[in-house]
């Protein structure tokens, strides 16, 4: 009986050193946000390294902020003397990417330092509207856009973006009528590995998913509100290929802070709505923060900047600033917002 009870006291003690270790893992109670770029634009796309913030805007700007030491460079890179918004940027080791929405379609390949520009994709169709861009690697990348001729735009580089194919209708799955892609955040693709997911809004809200670098694909039902034009998915992150969390709501009614937001733990086969009537309505960019096990997320849209440490079960308003449209760390501690006027840079203690 004495060998019983000291076993089932190490037991107790073992269960209570976890539970005390949960309990205390760090979490967030406050930010310091400091603006590193003031001015009169509209950013919806950034991408961020350990030295500097690459944005890419409206009225045909590109530029950068070094977050060393603050220096700004901004360029203007179009076609003639067109004026086009860009809210899709992308990275590889030595290039920026930018794409604009609406006809035409530019995309163009970038230096780092921003010098030298070359226009690798142009298309043209009343109905061309791009959403988004990310890559696999330093060769391998996508680009989403809004249905042509009953399909999603599909574009895909194999040779460091120098040249860009788009996906014939017949290998890309087929879409609802209503169904789109917004361009938010430049969150509508994911990538981890050679894992993809492309995620869609309006009259059907859906999740693609690719396991081989968008040869293939396999698509998922949501619960997020759908129907209406200006309903569904707007932003989605993955922690890893499993833990995954959907957000957006109804663009027409930004309070609205139910059936908004959701998550997988099965690299989003299945998705379980979470946070109901709790936290932010409409969102336009989610992320989950480093190195939190995908517990610990935060998001921007309408109702502010919230703050999540239970995997999106309950959220904390950090800031009711309502114009930033996108986020990015840079560490487990450190982010980059953008959206209407400016760049900031956030601190979570």
């Amino acid at each position: 009986m004495k060998k019983n009870l000291f076993i089932i006291a190490i037991s107790i003690s073992i269960i209570s050193c976890k539970s005390s270790k949960v309990d205390n893992e760090k979490s967030f109670t406050s930010v310091k946000i400091d603006t590193i770029l003031n001015d009169k634009i509209s950013i919806r796309a950034i991408t961020v390294s350990n030295d500097k913030v690459w944005y890419a805007a409206d009225k045909s700007r590109v530029g950068y902020v070094s977050l060393i030491d603050a220096n700004k460079t901004q360029k203007e890179i179009s076609k003639g003397d067109l004026k086009v918004e860009y809210r899709s940027i992308a990275q590889t080791s030595n290039s920026i990417f930018a794409l604009n929405v609406a006809n035409p379609a530019l995309l163009f390949k970038l230096s780092k330092d921003l010098v030298k520009s070359k226009l690798v994709y142009e298309e043209k169709h009343e109905k061309v509207f791009y959403d988004s861009m990310q890559f696999w690697n330093d060769n391998e990348g996508i680009a989403i856009g809004d249905p042509i001729d009953g399909c999603f735009c599909v574009l895909i580089t194999r040779n460091g973006g120098d040249t860009w194919n788009k996906i014939p209708c017949e290998k890309l799955p087929t879409i609802d009528e209503g169904e789109a892609f917004f361009a938010a955040s430049n969150t509508n693709i994911i990538i981890k590995g050679n894992n993809t997911w492309l995620v869609s809004g309006g009259k059907k809200s859906r999740v693609f998913f690719s396991s081989d670098k968008g040869k293939s694909w396999s698509v998922y039902e949501t619960p997020i509100v759908q129907g209406q034009e200006m309903t569904g998915i707007f932003t989605a992150d993955f922690y890893d290929s499993k833990i995954g969390f959907i957000a957006g709501g109804n663009y027409e009614k930004l309070n609205q802070n139910f059936q908004n937001k959701a998550i997988t733990k099965d690299g989003g086969k299945t998705w379980n709505l979470v946070g109901e009537k709790q936290g932010f309505g409409y969102a336009s960019c989610v992320q989950f923060v480093p190195k939190s096990k995908g517990k610990q997320l935060v998001c921007v849209g309408a109702n502010g900047l919230y703050y999540s440490k239970d995997s999106g079960n309950s959220w904390k308003q950090f800031s009711k600033d309502a114009t930033f449209f996108t986020i990015r760390f840079v560490d487990e501690n450190t982010a980059i917002a953008a959206g209407k006027d400016k760049i900031v840079k956030i601190e979570f203690k």
